[in-house]
């Protein structure tokens, strides 16, 4: 075997087409071939291999050729983690900026109710590396809790809880203010779960009526993004992500006039979504 073959989801993602998880199920599906042969899971390929999604062409790249950009998003509660919604509602993709050539992958998801900080990529490998489970990246939220909230179901959440779905836990929990039904906490778990950081606080008997995703490993949610905003992240705070992610660091390239052009008319087009006040993260 050649030591530069790489796993097919693994080249697909970087390509641009979506998460490696969703290449794998394209894989399992039928939907990918390698030099005219339906491929299967475990293939690996060069980048001189000839590659099509639904019979459509795909174009290879390496690793160090592939751009990579990252962009905040605060999304506003209300949308969808998903980039097509079959019942026509708003989705988080709506108000990015578009690309040419290139698409934007999620590191992570929110739910329909959840607002915040999500960070989107160019770089499929990024962005495996960052949602991985052995990456151990924080989550903060701000959650604002419905009931009296005791210093032993704290105790119970930080030491641990065993979910449907296996145990969970949260590696930090601090009361944030307010009182009555509106205390703020703000929690920090290692790992995105489906609806996790809600299921752990009604393990525990209580609601959570709010909920803000504030930072993401090094990255937190500030000012230059309000709700239904993006901002795209300095060359420092991706080159963090980077090294959060164990991938070599990159230089950002410019946006060509064309692209900046675009990007400027998407911003103007996307006024920023009102939303009641929330606390701000701790830094």
């Amino acid at each position: 075997m050649s030591d530069t073959t790489e796993k097919l989801q693994k080249v697909l993602a970087r390509a641009g087409l979506g998460s490696r998880r969703e290449m794998e199920t394209a894989i399992a599906q039928g939907r990918i071939k390698v030099n005219g042969t339906v491929a299967t899971l475990g293939d690996r390929i060069e980048i001189r291999d000839r590659v099509s999604v639904d019979d459509r062409p795909v174009t290879l790249r390496a690793a160090e050729e592939v751009p990579r950009r990252v962009i905040m998003y605060n999304k506003p509660e209300g949308e969808l983690c998903t980039r097509k919604d079959p019942e026509g509602r708003r989705t988080v993709f709506d108000r990015l900026p578009r690309l040419k050539g290139e698409r934007w992958i999620a590191i992570g998801r929110l739910d329909i109710n959840t607002s915040g900080l999500l960070l989107f990529t160019t770089d499929g490998e990024l962005a495996n590396k960052l949602m991985h489970p052995s990456t151990q990246v924080e989550r903060e939220y701000a959650v604002r809790v419905m009931g009296e909230v005791s210093k032993e179901q704290i105790v119970a959440m930080v030491e641990g809880v065993m979910l449907e779905d296996g145990p969970a836990r949260f590696t930090d929990v601090q009361e944030f203010g307010g009182e009555g039904i509106n205390t703020w906490f703000h929690v920090v778990l290692m790992e995105g779960r489906n609806r996790e950081v809600r299921r752990l606080w009604e393990s525990q008997g209580l609601t959570v009526s709010r909920l803000k995703r504030v930072r993401y490993g090094n990255i937190f949610l500030d000012k230059r993004a309000k709700a239904g905003e993006w901002t795209e992240l300095t060359q420092d705070e991706i080159n963090d992500l980077a090294a959060m992610a164990g991938v070599a660091a990159r230089k950002v390239p410019e946006l060509t006039p064309d692209e900046k052009n675009r990007w400027s008319r998407d911003k103007r087009k996307r006024k920023p979504v009102q939303t009641l006040r929330k606390p701000r993260a701790r830094r």
